[in-house]
């Protein structure tokens, strides 16, 4: 069981808010009103940890020991959404989001594989952790660089629970598991789509399509290309690094050498296969006669 370990791994590097932000060091003439408008937008899409462990507690019933990982998880995405609320609270008061801003993020997940699931959050943590530390350089004013730097530790950290349950997966499912996780490698790190490849840019419920991302739900839905691409510059350097982080801990997880996407989707087709072929075999076996 992993929970107890991670906790108190957790519990030991755990900041606090009011003691380890060092609010004193605000300087209004560094805070731009564009700079503030996008710590809003950040501040509802981390409240999206709500609808999030929704979804993971219902699709890991048979998973206690992850389940009871969320109460760390949670705890510590909501703080993110709390902490940059506070600091608008504090220097922007009037561009703290609403309940009902807050609330509009919330909704229903359609069930998805678990073990698939996993994998799309652990890339979804390595993307935020980078795209925070370009937030924080970004930014000019010193207290909200550094909230981008704390909250973009513990997305890393969060990341590392994540990996180790993914190896504890594998240990317990074999290919099955490597199959999952390959393929949403593959996604995650192929740099094809036109949108960000993180969870809170995925289309997650066909009946509320195509309002059934975290990010369409915002105030302002476009928000996060315009960010990326023109704010912070998440340019092609950037991106390199996140699919380089994908790959390397997946090199690991697996126990191949992955240096391209190419590499990991040859041996994604590879998984499938032998997974399909173990499931054949156990379809095709003689059924034991009663006795």
């Amino acid at each position: 069981m992993l929970y107890p370990e991670l906790f108190r791994s957790f519990e030991a590097v755990r900041w606090n808010l009011e003691r380890d932000i060092d609010w004193a060091r605000f300087d209004a003439a560094q805070l731009s009103d564009e700079q503030a408008q996008t710590i809003k937008m950040n501040a509802i899409t981390e409240w999206a940890a709500l609808p999030a462990t929704e979804m993971f507690l219902r699709d890991n019933r048979h998973d206690s020991d992850f389940s009871a990982f969320m109460s760390v998880w949670f705890y510590e995405e909501q703080k993110h959404s709390l902490v940059l609320m506070e600091y608008l609270r504090r220097f922007r008061p009037n561009l703290v989001p609403t309940e009902a801003e807050l609330h509009a993020v919330r909704f229903e997940f359609d069930p998805a594989p678990p073990l698939e699931t996993l994998m799309l959050h652990f890339c979804g943590e390595i993307r935020l952790n980078h795209w925070y530390r370009r937030a924080a350089q970004w930014h000019t004013e010193p207290v909200i660089k550094q909230i981008y730097e704390t909250i973009s530790r513990d997305e890393a950290r969060h990341g590392g629970a994540y990996l180790q349950y993914m190896k504890k997966a594998i240990a317990e499912l074999g290919d099955t598991a490597r199959s999952a996780f390959a393929k949403i490698g593959v996604l995650m790190a192929g740099g094809r789509s036109a949108k960000p490849m993180h969870p809170t840019n995925l289309h997650v419920n066909r009946d509320l399509f195509p309002n059934d991302t975290i990010q369409s739900r915002l105030p302002e839905p476009q928000w996060l290309e315009h960010w990326l691409d023109e704010q912070i510059r998440f340019d092609a350097s950037w991106e390199s690094k996140v699919a380089s982080r994908i790959l390397h801990n997946l090199s690991l997880l697996l126990g191949k050498s992955f240096a391209t996407v190419q590499d990991l989707n040859r041996h994604r087709k590879e998984l499938a296969a032998a997974v399909a072929a173990a499931a054949a075999a156990v379809a095709t076996a003689p059924t034991a006669k009663a006795a």
